[in-house]
């Protein structure tokens, strides 16, 4: 931590140039507004302009993250006209609920190519340019699916591949000055949910017996947590996995209430 991020408090992250990816949905925007706070400038990235409408940001990119040519242009045009950025949250992500046996070879390969492959692509450039600052932050936005299974077949593998890819940046970046850490939200209270709610009442009831702290987790939450991982705050942290989920990955609460408990009182 140098004198001046000393001055300024260890959270404050003041005129810091941050890069989001999938800044027009939820958590992205929970993320804008919490980076935002803490005193960075914010280029907002998403597939199109048109969800990028509504975002409030210094600078907008719109390009396909899967494509490795369309994102490698995109940011170089942003390094030409701002610099590259001190923090990146690759946040972009994409993916419906499935079992193994409703995974087909298309299914798996758009997984695959959005949440992991699109990570990369925007990852290498900038990781490149870090490098060659001698200093930089990432931030990963998992899942609990990357730590054990919750569904979702083709969406895990991409984002526990996501995890080994932040370790290795951590590992062979490290000396130059390059942090990596992961984030692993659980059930994120966002509309998408809210809709699944209205269709159907019963599954917030069945939902959240899952969660030790008996709620889920909000887009807020994920994203204070990704402005610690990139803040001064944290300058002793890379290659960390750190879940935020409501304590889903603690232990399982229901095998407690259902199994342990009935039979202590037996």
């Amino acid at each position: 931590m140098t004198t001046n991020d000393q001055a300024a408090g260890p959270f404050r992250l003041d005129a810091k140039h941050v890069l989001i990816t999938g800044a027009g949905g939820a958590i992205g925007g929970a993320m804008v507004r919490a980076f935002q706070a803490a005193g960075a400038v914010v280029t907002a990235a998403d597939h199109t302009d048109e969800i990028l409408a509504h975002v409030d940001v210094a600078r907008k990119l719109a390009f396909d993250i899967t494509d490795a040519a369309a994102a490698k242009n995109a940011l170089q045009s942003l390094f030409r006209e701002a610099g590259a950025p001190d923090i990146l949250v690759n946040n972009a992500a994409r993916t419906r609920a499935e079992t193994l046996d409703e995974v087909t070879a298309e299914v798996w390969e758009r997984e695959i190519a959005v949440n992991l492959n699109g990570a990369f692509n925007v990852t290498s450039p900038v990781v490149a340019e870090m490098i060659a600052r001698g200093s930089g932050a990432i931030v990963f936005i998992s899942t609990v699916n990357a730590l054990a299974y919750y569904g979702n077949p083709a969406y895990s593998a991409a984002k526990a591949g996501m995890v080994a890819y932040a370790r290795a940046i951590a590992v062979e970046h490290g000396r130059s000055g390059v942090r990596a850490n992961v984030i692993c939200p659980g059930s994120v209270r966002t509309h998408n949910w809210t809709h699944r709610f209205e269709r159907n009442p019963k599954l917030l009831e069945d939902l959240l017996p899952h969660y030790p702290m008996g709620r889920m987790v909000l887009p807020e939450e994920v994203a204070q947590t990704a402005v610690f991982l990139s803040s001064p705050a944290a300058s002793g942290i890379t290659g960390a996995v750190l879940p935020v989920d409501g304590g889903l990955t603690a232990g399982n609460l229901r095998f407690v209430r259902d199994v342990i408990e009935p039979r202590s009182k037996m």
